[in-house]
């Protein structure tokens, strides 16, 4: 059979998420393990019907997980970090690397990319012994076979696994390289033995970045060695997200059967495709990340162009990532209306666009319905580019006038004027900003949407868990509260259904980590605020308390970031519209009382470019977009930011920039390693360094704060710190969030005592 269609990879969910399901069903142990790997079967079997249906020729398998793929890959090279070791249970093992437990810390978690997608970052020691476990790996290639189903094996490339590994001793990984190598030769031998000839798919995303000679240097060594093992073997090097024409330059000249490579979001990939030399190209021309429809005749053009350096026999039309970042399928959108829906496509959908892409490209014939998909593509392509529900006239001459970008006074003097008014100690604790969110309040706000329950008996119940909330805040003796967000799906998809502009899918979940889903809302149209957002519920939560609430608001960055965000014109415009609507939510918020004023600014870091060239113009409209948004700002009113799963090393001029007040920080998983840049350059401002971490179900005791704390000190003096958790508390119970937040308060109180016994 000869390959012309194939994906980099598919959403291992469920399109109606039950993988997400059943890993809580078995984590809670209201279920078995045999029901989780039956569960899991039965949609990895699934999901390979559905692309077989649809068209797709070369169908990937190992692209499942219960949790995340560099995690796998970890567990495949025996790379477990001393302190799991001595758990014997495989499953418990796996899952306590991820999750943690009550006597291990789990692994860190960062961000993949510039993506929403979390992923656990391995762990390695110079005394580790690398050894192959290919279980399974062969066990889901054998399942595919089963059903009359041949598929490519996807992995982590090596290089990319070590790259975006990290040390304990903060050396670099790539001194293991031989060591690792060494075990990827092993798993193509083995591979070689499961069919006459046998796809794998390594990826090898590293490369989009600025890549270093020597990274360079070991790719061509990897493929080099890898692709000489076995003729059987046919070696796929992918990368996506950019352009890699340096690795291009460098695979060219190894034996790989095949390059993958993303001509939506690198279109550089152009000039770098003339010396193929007779591989296979598998271009990435259908948008893996976004939801919008393919323009299918562009496509077809894009690969016109590319087929004058590439034979065209060569070329295998592919998305441009897996599609894994984006939802399962359109078919549950019943309550969208046509025109709107005829803009979309999800991964069900995007299978269908490569296969009729690839038939127009290859002038295979095409099937009646086939033909009239072409016609309702083409026509809903066109209304897109006019439709007067994406342009707003009003929205577009206020951006114009918008000036005003500075607070009025400095810093120096707001934080003066901030601490006399609200009166809060050294070492001042307080939360992100969400509290669990439990079965009872997400049912709430399910029956008031559907109109089970009236607004009296909705308003009611949000009414008595903010009471809730802040009578148990009070109670531990928190010194800034929150409301607890019981009113908030989701920290965006909750400003997406009050802001213009935005559209709220019914299933369109895509996987954050684990079995955290999210369902990011659809930028369609230009944007602004109808009315305040989130004052009614901030200001009911101040009425019940003498203390202060920090109003909490979603950043235009943030928002942006976790959207599906329109593409007929620049993000930057995108972004500085979100600004502009927040900016009046500033206002309405401190009008209202609200002292102090959360933006959260989780994906600030997340949104960077892959390649430095093309930082400068991110950081300059990504600035100006924050400044927006608190330019309303008096300067009693103090501004607080949450950023979550960053390096900052290379952005803390960027982040004084902002001119936040107060900066809280995931700082838990990772040390203090990222807290000596704010050290090093004599950061002067207050933060707030995560003490615990949020994502494992864990309880910190006393003396872990204690210690965090001891170890926050020697970074800040103490009038510069707040003592916060790494992030909101919306994805644990209350039976882990009550005893970590008492540990935490009774922490500082003994760090407080302590620091004043040592001051007599």
């Amino acid at each position: 059979m000869k390959i012309k269609t194939t994906i980099t990879g598919f959403p291992r969910i469920g399109e109606k998420r039950e993988l997400k399901k059943a890993l809580e069903d078995y984590w809670a142990e209201r279920s078995s393990l045999s029901k989780l790997q039956t569960i899991s079967s039965e949609l990895r079997k699934r999901h390979l019907q559905y692309q077989k249906e649809y068209g797709i020729d070369l169908i990937s398998c190992n692209d499942f997980s219960w949790y995340d793929n560099m995690l796998d890959t970890a567990v495949m090279l025996g790379a477990i970090p001393e302190r799991f070791k001595d758990i014997e249970d495989k499953t418990e093992q796996y899952f306590t690397m991820a999750r943690g437990n009550k006597n291990c810390v789990a692994m860190e978690m960062t961000k993949w990319f510039n993506t929403n997608y979390h992923y656990i970052v391995p762990e390695l020691s110079k005394d580790d012994e690398y050894k192959l476990d290919a279980s399974k790996i062969i066990n889901e290639y054998n399942e595919a076979k089963e059903i009359g189903i041949k598929t490519k094996i996807n992995i982590i490339g090596p290089v990319t696994f070590l790259g975006l590994s990290k040390r304990i001793d903060k050396k670099s990984p790539f001194e293991f390289f031989d060591k690792v190598l060494s075990v990827y030769k092993e798993l193509i031998t083995t591979l070689q033995k499961l069919d006459d000839e046998v796809f794998v798919q390594f990826d090898e995303p590293l490369f989009v970045k600025d890549v270093t000679f020597n990274e360079l240097n070991l790719l061509r060594k990897a493929y080099n060695e890898l692709g000489s093992i076995s003729d059987n073997v046919k070696i796929i090097v992918t990368t996506y997200f950019e352009h890699s024409i340096e690795a291009t330059d460098i695979l060219i000249d190894t034996p790989v059967w095949g390059i993958g490579l993303d001509f939506v979001y690198g279109k550089q990939n152009l000039n770098g495709i003339e010396n193929l030399k007779n591989k296979k190209l598998i271009a990435g021309i259908v948008d893996g990340r976004n939801i919008w429809i393919n323009n299918i005749q562009q496509s077809v053009e894009t690969l016109k162009e590319i087929a004058t350096k590439v034979a065209k026999e060569d070329i295998i039309i592919s998305s441009s990532c897996s599609l894994l970042h984006v939802p399962y399928t359109l078919k549950y959108e019943d309550s969208l209306d046509d025109e709107l829906k005829n803009w979309l496509s999800f991964a069900i959908e995007k299978l269908d666009e490569i296969n009729i892409i690839s038939k127009l490209f290859h002038n295979d014939e095409l099937l009646e319905d086939e033909k009239r998909k072409i016609e309702r593509n083409s026509r809903a392509v066109k209304i897109r580019k006019t439709s007067s529900r994406i342009h707003n006239k009003g929205v577009q001459e206020r951006i114009k006038r918008t000036e005003k970008i500075e607070r009025p006074d400095k810093y120096e003097e707001r934080i003066e004027t901030q601490k006399a008014i609200l009166n809060y100690p050294e070492l001042a604790t307080t939360t992100i900003g969400s509290y669990p969110q439990t079965p009872e309040i997400r049912k709430l706000r399910r029956d008031y949407k559907k109109g089970l329950i009236s607004q009296e008996k909705y308003e009611t119940e949000i009414k008595e868990y903010i009471n809730d909330c802040i009578a148990f805040q009070e109670e531990i003796g928190l010194d800034v509260l929150v409301h607890g967000e019981p009113e908030r799906n989701d920290m965006v998809e909750y400003f997406g259904e009050m802001l213009n502009g935005f559209l709220i899918t019914k299933n369109g979940w895509v996987q954050s980590y684990g079995s955290r889903c999210v369902k990011p809302p659809v930028i369609y149209g230009d944007i602004d605020r109808p009315n305040p957002m989130t004052v009614k519920w901030i200001r009911y939560a101040q009425s019940r308390t003498k203390k202060i609430v920090k109003g909490i608001i979603t950043g235009p960055l943030t928002i942006l970031k976790w959207s599906f965000v329109r593409d007929d014109i620049p993000r930057s415009e995108v972004a500085h519209q979100i600004a502009v609507a927040l900016s009046d939510e500033v206002n309405s918020l401190q009008d209202a009382g609200i002292k102090i004023i959360q933006v959260d600014e989780a994906a600030f870091k997340e949104g960077y470019p892959l390649r430095k060239a093309n930082i400068p113009e991110y950081e300059g409209w990504a600035v100006r977009s924050f400044k927006i948004v608190v330019s309303t700002a008096k300067k009693e009113t103090q501004i607080h930011t949450h950023m979550c799963y960053s390096e900052f090393n290379d952005i803390i001029k960027t982040i004084e920039a902002m001119d936040a007040d107060v900066i809280s920080i995931e700082s838990a998983r990772s040390g203090n390693e990222l807290l000596n840049v704010f050290k090093e350059i004599g950061y002067k401002r207050e933060v707030g360094p995560g003490v615990y971490d949020v994502h494992s179900p864990r309880v910190p005791t006393v003396n872990e704060i204690v210690n965090q704390i001891k170890l926050l000190l020697e970074v800040f003096p103490k009038k510069q710190l707040w003592i916060n958790p790494d992030c909101g508390l919306k994805t644990r119970n209350w039976a882990e969030v009550k005893p970590s937040l008492r540990n935490m308060v009774a922490a500082v109180k003994i760090v407080r005592e302590r620091e004043i016994e040592e001051s007599l």
